[in-house]
């Protein structure tokens, strides 16, 4: 059933419309005469897999591009759009997947830029500041308005995100994969925020691939598939299975849980006592051979600083990491990936990827230097045949391994990843918010891709903000909170209650093995 995030929906006309609307690229019919209602006072979620088109559509609602064919009706009005500062000013606001913040401004720069308030003409840093903490703490966002924005994590730049577009009281909001940063409690904040701000004459157009977000948010969900429209349904009284069937055309399975890994299964990695000077305090934990282990917790416990202090990004201060028995010292991540351990970020378009290379350059990057060069020299013919056996095996969807990796789905892009890390020979491989801003087909494909590392005799770390998809997919959950572990928990006596449990428990003395 739908949240009460707004009230039911007017009964009266639409307050946007698009009717027969068609776009194409060189190469791409990316639309072809899709139709949307929104309504005043409705949240209408827009689902579809990546590349499905639902970027493009938001881009000419937004006046990025404009159509090849059809109309966009809004107020009552044929709507022709002279770019996006056109939208914006007609009350047509979106947040981009992509941020469009300025890192090296602060957080009251960039919420007030273009419109900073001034006194005899010069710039007010006084007032600058006051205005923008005070919207902040309007907002209950956990954010400082003094705060540089290249310094917060992925999560709270997207809260400035959404800060900065709700500034303009929009009365069209389109929000592309607003929570794909987000934890489970910064999800609920923003719901909150939709439902604070939400008037009878606004409309939210709500994309996101996280189907309970959708039966919580939406009136209805409109889904489009390959460019086209395949059905529009109410949220409550649908079924969400039914809304991912629409999406990939055919039945997805989202119920699998891994089986049990035996307490004989040789140990692959231990860590004991692991502390960072900053954050992490006596991190102890184990990973087998074959297990997927899970790390849950709520944003801010700990998970990412514990993944870059396994793979030497940040300085261990004490503690003991040993693989297959043996101690070692990780001094950064070069040290990590010559022991075999590969590190996927939750930011792949900045840490993991170089997204104006092309996919072959991508897969090769790590063992360029091993594998593919001779007295300086790239063998290049040799690159692009490993590339494209990983390309196969890993099912990358790309027209070729010359194929620039920024034009990629971020699903594949992730398989981009992953292929470089196994051409790399890793045994572990710490996956951190594995499927961030990817659709659930694409999910699926990731999951079934870390189920058959795990049968060739891979580990895998598993760092997510997503609750069902820890306790869907790990052997075991070590779960964190304010820089420790509190508990290690087996998968089949785990739930959301009892991993939530344990990470709010601040003080707990030393982490509980059930």
């Amino acid at each position: 059933m739908a949240s009460s995030t707004a009230e039911q929906p007017s009964q009266r006309g639409p307050l946007l419309s698009m009717r027969d609307v068609s776009k194409g690229f060189p190469g791409v019919q990316a639309l072809s005469g899709v139709d949307l209602e929104l309504y005043p006072g409705e949240v209408l979620a827009l689902a579809g897999e990546n590349g499905a088109g639902k970027s493009t559509l938001m881009k000419l609602l937004s006046g990025i591009h404009a159509a090849d064919a059809g109309e966009i009706v809004y107020e009552g009005e044929v709507l022709h759009l002279d770019g996006p500062a056109d939208a914006q000013a007609r009350g047509i606001g979106i947040i981009h997947q992509e941020f469009n913040l300025i890192p090296d401004l602060t957080v009251a720069q960039n919420l007030f830029i273009g419109r900073e308030p001034r006194r005899w003409g010069w710039l007010d840093h006084r007032a600058l500041n006051c205005q923008a903490q005070a919207y902040l703490d309007e907002l209950h966002l956990p954010l400082a308005a003094r705060q540089v924005v290249g310094d917060l994590t992925v999560a709270h730049q997207q809260m400035v995100e959404i800060a900065k577009a709700l500034m303009g009281k929009p009365k069209v909001l389109i929000m592309d994969e607003p929570t794909a940063a987000l934890n489970g409690n910064e999800v609920t904040l923003l719901h909150e925020l939709i439902h604070h701000f939400m008037t009878p004459g606004m409309g939210v157009i709500y994309i996101s691939h996280r189907m309970e977000e959708l039966k919580a948010i939406a009136h209805r969900v409109s889904v489009i598939r390959d460019g086209a429209n395949v059905g529009v349904r109410k949220v409550a009284g649908t079924d969400m299975d039914e809304i991912i069937a629409l999406m990939v055309g055919r039945t997805v399975s989202t119920e699998h849980r891994p089986e049990h890994v035996r307490a004989d299964r040789a140990e692959l990695l231990r860590v004991r006592g692991l502390s960072t000077r900053d954050f992490l305090d006596d991190v102890s934990f184990d990973l087998r051979e074959g297990e997927i282990l899970g790390v849950a917790g709520l944003m801010g416990a700990g998970r990412t600083e514990l993944a870059r202090a396994l793979i030497g990004a940040d300085a261990i201060e004490s503690g003991e990491i040993t693989l297959r028995g043996r101690p070692i010292r990780i001094r950064g991540p070069a040290d990590a990936a010559k022991h075999r351990i590969g590190y996927l970020s939750e930011d792949r378009k900045r840490f993991g990827l170089l997204l104006g290379q092309d996919v072959k350059f991508n897969i090769t990057l790590a063992t360029m230097a091993d594998l593919f060069s001779v007295s300086g020299l790239v063998r290049d013919r040799q690159m692009a045949a490993r590339s494209n056996e990983l390309v196969d095996s890993l099912r990358i969807k790309t027209p070729s391994v010359r194929q620039p990796v920024k034009n990629l789905s971020g699903g594949n892009q992730q398989k981009v990843v992953i292929a470089k890390w196994l051409l790399k020979g890793c045994d572990i491989l710490i996956f951190d918010e594995p499927t961030r801003g990817i659709d659930v087909g694409a999910k699926e494909e990731i999951y079934r891709l870390m189920n058959d590392l795990l049968s060739q005799g891979k580990s895998i770390i598993m760092i997510s903000s997503e609750l069902p998809e820890v306790l869907r997919m790990s052997h075991r959950i070590a779960v964190m909170c304010e820089g420790r572990l509190t508990a290690v928990l087996d998968a089949d006596q785990a739930d959301q209650e009892k991993v939530m449990h344990y990470a709010t428990l601040s003080a707990a003395p030393a982490a509980e093995t059930t």
